[in-house]
């Protein structure tokens, strides 16, 4: 009699055809004998990646649901036949090698792979993996909804933060912010730099990351919540970061594929910050009315306040989310410009005011640092704005583990 587990995995795969590619009989063995579990599957072996990587890709991309394939053999064709595989973004491609270097992890995910199992693979690593791919085999078969409609049926929040000229300190109070929403009052919370090519955001945290947001935007037919989960560095605190590149990219952001890595995200976390830098707000006005709130970051100068009276204009223009004005580096008695001034200056009024503090605002800089783990001005004004974006009060925050 089957057990119970059998039964589940019988249901839950009832829909799969797999293909099984390698030119490497034992590798094929091994790979056949971790499907053993699931043998009322239709499974083929395929022995070579065939001289026509593109005529054998029609063939697996027609008629399997899942293709797993041993990319050790012959690492660049094997590549190139999961490249082909993936072109319509229909197909689930497991790869399977015993070598463990990250670059190689990389190129096949940018390759178009949905999972990467080490050799020898177990059964439990084979039953995860088809579980995942299920799931979005699953997905594929229910009608597109439109990525606007998309958007708005996700229920984290978006915050945004921008500014109408660079080095008003929008990453300064964008990492603060979103450290405090992680540690201070136990959100799951993201921070996406979209402040591309130049965004500093993980350098600000003290992280490194192998991805960046470039990553998740140019495979973004194949972006789902596992693949996001693989690309953010994660933060002491608990927060998520999808960081900028480190090394200067033109890419160009195509308005779809900003739309689903918000969707995508905004489904897993409870909160979302987007650092936007000072890109010009036509840049993002698609996204603007799906934020709950715009974070307009300025200084007390004349510069910055003519520019930001321009952009407030245009935001308010919109209907749609809040916009907050908040003054970085607030100083009321050297600032020759009195509040009265800048509210009329900006037709709105000051919403926070961020202290100058320069000494540690540079030690943050310099060592990594969050300003949340202090007890200081700059901190204290931070934490007031994750209290009013979560409504909770700091002495009632939750403390809890885990992001995904």
């Amino acid at each position: 009699m089957p057990t119970s587990h059998q039964i589940t995995d019988s249901i839950k795969f009832r829909s799969l055809s797999i293909a099984v590619v390698s030119p490497d009989s034992r590798n094929r063995d091994e790979v056949v004998a971790a499907l053993a579990r699931f043998s009322h599957r239709i499974i083929r072996e395929f022995i070579s990646y065939a001289p026509d990587a593109a005529e054998l890709s029609q063939v697996l991309r027609h008629d399997f649901d899942v293709v797993i394939i041993d990319v050790d053999s012959d690492s660049e064709r094997a590549l190139e036949l999961v490249e082909n595989i993936c072109a319509s973004g229909a197909s689930n491609v497991v790869v399977c090698s015993a070598n463990p270097d990250s670059d190689l992890l990389l190129r096949c995910m940018r390759a178009g792979a949905r999972e990467f199992l080490a050799m020898p693979v177990s059964t439990d690593a084979m039953s995860e993996a088809l579980t995942r791919v299920s799931t979005r085999h699953c997905e594929l078969q229910t009608p597109a909804i439109a990525p606007r409609e998309i958007v708005r049926n996700s229920k984290g929040k978006l915050l945004m933060m921008m500014s109408a000229k660079g080095g008003a300190g929008v990453t300064t109070i964008a990492c603060g912010l979103a450290v405090s929403l992680a540690r201070d009052f136990g959100q799951r919370t993201l921070l996406i730099d979209l402040n591309v090519p130049l965004g500093d955001a993980a350098l600000s945290l003290g992280l490194r990351s192998e991805y960046s947001t470039p990553d998740a935007l140019q495979n973004i037919r194949r972006l789902d919540s596992v693949m996001l989960s693989s690309l953010v560095v994660r933060h002491e605190s608990g927060l998520c970061v999808l960081p900028a590149p480190s090394e200067m990219t033109s890419i160009r952001f195509e308005k779809d594929a900003v739309l689903k890595l918000l969707r995508i995200a905004r489904q897993e976390f409870e909160y979302v910050v987007v650092d936007a830098g000072s890109r010009c707000e036509s840049d993002y006005a698609f996204i603007l009315e799906d934020a709950v709130t715009i974070y307009l970051v300025t200084q007390i100068g004349i510069p910055e306040l003519r520019n930001s009276n321009r952009l407030i204009k245009h935001l308010l223009a919109k209907s749609g989310p809040t916009v907050e004005v908040v003054v970085n580096r607030y100083d009321s008695k050297s600032s020759e410009i009195d509040d009265g001034q800048v509210r009329k200056a900006l037709t709105q009024p000051i919403k926070w005011r961020v202290p100058n503090d320069y000494m540690h605002a540079r030690r943050m800089h310099d060592l990594g640092n969050s300003f949340n783990g202090e007890d200081t001005e700059i901190a204290s004004a931070i934490r007031g704005m994750g209290e009013s974006a979560t409504g909770l009060a700091l002495v009632q925050k939750k403390k809890r583990q885990g992001i995904f």
